[in-house]
């Protein structure tokens, strides 16, 4: 089988500003001629909308006039019926347009929020990827990126048109009508926006609280129904009903808040509108009884207020949208957006392992400031080497295979390969030249033939039948309905436990790097599989370097050198029959299980 590791370097994680609005600036300004010409077009149509009122006025001041000599009616009409059916035209063209770039542009932004923030996430450390559920850092990842979204459209789409129609508003009262009108209108428009923003920004905690029940709801109906099995053979049906109940009326109280304080905001609006609607004709009628201004003027102060009542009508929803939208992005960005704890050096170069040597030169770690698990550890394997780990659970076994991954950065000291520092090579290239097998492998929900080839990307499916063969995994492949084109579940869920070691392996030995690090491997499998499989790792491990971590000594025994881990601390080094010989804490460990006893202490691997 050929075997090719990719020594290549990825892109650097991008970098991201860490505070919503500049963030979202940040992908504005990648699409910034896009919503330049989506602003101008709003523009247009947001103009033509409200031009449509001063055309309707002059139609029927000319109907007015002429209404004695209707042979000159359509001839003094033809012109502002024109004007009037191009601005309709236009709004319609303006409008349809900016939705048609919003089209182009949405979800190509979404695409690069998505692919940056998870870039991003791609290189935060195994600590704060264990410290966060996958789902919840998914989740963000999803939010964030809409949320950019829906907040650019609700303020380009929402809150800028409705901006420059009270604006042009203005303006028309105050050079076609009358500059009293013109300032009733402003200092309303002025007050409804201040008091909307002012209503949504209280009302903003009562719909993050009612947010947060539906989802604490939803998160127990979820996890009733995943273990629904549990439920029935417990015979606790009416139970999980009523546990439900409590979470559903907590959801309802705070839904009742939340919505009570939405129609006090519908009260003040419908209210406003009243406002308007009168105080403009009150105003208009005025102005036209005493000559102020004409029929023209007066038909469109009305139709201006009836065009603005129509558009703020649902103003302090949007607004409390707008807000949830800002908030899902601050939430995201908070969360992802944070300085990486492992990071790849200046100018690092890539690992290219020859002879494949491991050492650990004054090693001094600790997974918090209060408690170091290794002080000064001295190691060297040498090349080729293959060495077993033992020890009682927390003995710092993981811990080594951790700090060799580059999982975790030393606070002193430093790791080698082949005399080279991994700290001064690239993260990429130093897991490409080295493999694991942990004991719960992790599968991705596709096909058997694309989780073994992950292994090795160029792999031709000969060499994935073949290592399947090697992992002892090829015959319960080719069992299965689709064979190597069957979907194993989320992590693998539609397979054995053993099954899912096998394709582990299968993985490994698609890859072929240099070193290797087994971590229970054969944990899950039963005796003969594992005898089989244990003659198939033989050969792979032949001319590699090789790391078992083993709770089974009988898995470890045949290696060329075992480590007796306790405490942080290596306390015997050696090959098996001579740590037996000296009789001291492996052969008590070996004597135990041969005897059948495995202390409760030593039940779980590091």
């Amino acid at each position: 089988m050929s075997h090719s590791l990719s020594l290549s370097q990825p892109p650097a994680a991008p970098s991201l500003p860490s505070e919503p609005v500049a963030f979202m600036l940040h992908f504005v300004h990648r699409y910034r001629w896009w919503y330049l010409l989506i602003l101008t077009l709003e523009i247009a149509g947001s103009v033509s909308a409200t031009w449509m009122s001063l055309i309707t006025g002059q139609i029927v001041k000319i109907i007015g006039h002429l209404r004695d000599h209707p042979e000159l009616i359509w001839a003094a009409l033809a012109m502002p019926l024109f004007i009037f059916v191009l601005l309709n035209v236009s709004e319609v063209v303006f409008v349809r347009a900016a939705g048609s770039c919003r089209a182009y542009t949405n979800p190509r932004m979404r695409r690069s929020v998505t692919q940056e923030l998870y870039a991003y996430l791609q290189q935060h450390s195994h600590r704060f990827i264990t410290n966060n559920f996958a789902g919840s850092l998914a989740h963000r990842i999803s939010d964030t990126s809409q949320g950019v979204g829906m907040a650019l459209a609700t303020i380009i789409f929402e809150f800028f048109p409705i901006i420059i129609k009270l604006f042009v508003t203005c303006l028309l009262l105050s050079f076609f009508a009358s500059l009293p009108l013109a300032a009733f209108v402003a200092i309303w428009s002025v007050a409804f926006l201040t008091i909307s923003y002012r209503l949504a920004r209280e009302c903003q905690p009562h719909a993050r609280r009612h947010a947060a029940a539906r989802s604490e709801t939803n998160g127990k109906i979820v996890d009733s129904v995943t273990n629904l099995s549990s439920v029935r053979l417990f015979a606790r049906l009416s139970f999980e009903r009523e546990y439900l109940n409590k979470y559903l009326d907590a959801e309802i109280k705070t839904a009742r808040i939340s919505m009570d304080y939405m129609e006090k905001i519908h009260w003040f609006q419908y209210s406003a509108a009243v406002v308007l609607k009168v105080g403009v004709l009150a105003l208009a009628a005025y102005l036209w009884r005493y000559g102020r201004i004409d029929v023209a003027g007066f038909v469109m102060s009305i139709s201006l207020a009836m065009l603005i009542i129509s558009e703020v009508r649902n103003l302090g929803r949007r607004f409390l949208e707008f807000f949830e939208y800002i908030g899902n992005i601050s939430n995201g960005v908070h969360t992802i957006i944070r300085p990486h704890e492992v990071t790849d050096a200046p100018h690092a170069q890539a690992l290219q392992v020859r002879r494949g040597s491991i050492e650990f030169r004054n090693v001094t770690f600790g997974y918090t400031p209060e408690r170091n698990v290794f002080e000064n550890l001295n190691l060297i394997i040498e090349p080729g080497q293959r060495v077993g780990l033992v020890g009682f659970s927390g003995s710092g076994k993981s811990t080594l295979v951790n700090l060799v991954l580059r999982l975790y950065e030393p606070q002193q000291g430093a790791i080698l390969i082949d005399d080279t520092e991994i700290q001064s090579v690239t993260q990429e290239s130093l897991h490409g030249q080295i493999s694991l097998i942990p004991q719960d492998p992790g599968l991705f929900h596709r096909t058997l033939m694309e989780n073994i080839r992950y292994g090795n990307l160029d792999a031709n499916e000969a060499d994935i039948k073949e290592a399947s063969a090697l992992a002892h995994a090829h015959n319960f492949i080719e069992e299965m309905p689709s064979e190597y084109e069957s979907l194993v579940g989320e992590r693998g869920v539609k397979l054995s436990g053993g099954q899912r070691q096998r394709i582990a392996i299968a993985r490994v030995i698609a890859k072929g790097a240099p070193i290797l690090i087994m971590d229970e491997a054969t944990s899950s499998l039963d005796s003969l599989t594992e005898k089989a499989i244990q003659e198939s790792l033989d050969i792979i491990m032949k001319d590699k370097t090789v790391i078992v971590v083993a709770h089974r000594l009988s898995t470890i025994a045949h290696l060329d050198r075992i480590l007796v881990f306790d405490q942080g601390r290596i306390v015997e080094d050696g090959a098996h029959h001579a740590l037996l010989a000296r009789n001291g804490a492996y052969a008590r460990l070996w004597n135990r299980q041969v005897d059948g006893f495995i202390p409760e202490s030593s039940a779980e691997a590091a």
